[in-house]
């Protein structure tokens, strides 16, 4: 894993009709790693996900990737893979129309071309044998792993994952932190995991932010396994150790 930043984050506000949801964040995602955005109901975890892939512009501050800011104006392929909640992949469409349509929107890829590289990913995330099956046909942890192969199909070297594990059995879960982690440490991918499921967080991510929907801000961030161990921040340690919360000191930050 490199130490280089991937993403860079400086003075962040975001929210809607110039009221802002979270306030002047600064964090950077290193490349290669599984970076995780964490907190409670309503933290805001989501709403940040949606201003770092361009889907939203900033009240305030700048996300660069790679030294390039706002990625909803850029004209082309896209330069990253979204897996969104609940995996949003096409009802109507099986699962190898799924993966092909980003082929035929942005390449003049043949279709045997397009035919091989859709077989590829399946096989990458265990679903090579389900090309034709529609997403109502396999169960909610096989269309993740569909969602995540779909997110793959262009090749980008940056991942977004929101939510990946929500409501999956744990055998289901802990082969999807198998993947996740094969892609970072095998492949080099660059993982922005927005989660609330501890145990995956705890196996997976490098690195990590927690969100405080109170103050809006960042309270914590580092190596997750790391602010477990930790306890000088109430709310931190309740959140890593799933303890009752207790009051929080003003305006301290860890890590």
């Amino acid at each position: 894993m490199s130490q280089e930043s991937y993403i860079r984050v400086r003075g962040l506000s975001v929210g809607w009709d110039g009221q802002a949801l979270l306030h002047n964040l600064d964090f950077d995602v290193r490349e290669g790693s599984c970076f995780a955005i964490l907190g409670g109901s309503g933290a805001g975890k989501s709403t940040l996900m949606r201003f770092m892939i361009g889907l939203e512009l900033p009240i305030a501050g700048e996300i660069l990737i790679r030294g390039i800011g706002e990625p909803s104006a850029h004209i082309g392929k896209p330069g990253f893979g979204v897996m969104f909640q609940g995996g949003a992949l096409f009802g109507s469409r099986n699962l190898f129309e799924n993966l092909a349509l980003p082929l035929r929107a942005w390449t003049d890829l043949s279709e045997a071309t397009i035919k091989t590289l859709v077989q590829a990913k399946l096989d990458l995330v265990d679903l090579g044998p389900y090309a034709d099956y529609l997403p109502e046909e396999i169960s909610g942890g096989m269309k993740k792993r569909a969602a995540i192969a779909r997110a793959l199909i262009l090749e980008p070297d940056l991942l977004f994952l929101d939510e990946p594990s929500a409501g999956l059995d744990p055998i289901t879960s802990v082969e999807l932190d198998d993947l996740m982690r094969n892609l970072t440490q095998e492949l080099g991918i660059t993982l922005v995991l927005v989660s609330h499921e501890l145990p995956s967080i705890l196996s997976v991510a490098d690195d990590c932010i927690l969100l405080d929907k109170e103050s809006g801000g960042i309270i914590a961030r580092g190596d997750p396994n790391e602010l477990k161990k930790e306890n000088q921040i109430p709310m931190v340690h309740d959140f890593f150790n799933r303890s009752s919360p207790k009051q929080v000191p003003s305006g301290e930050v860890m890590g």
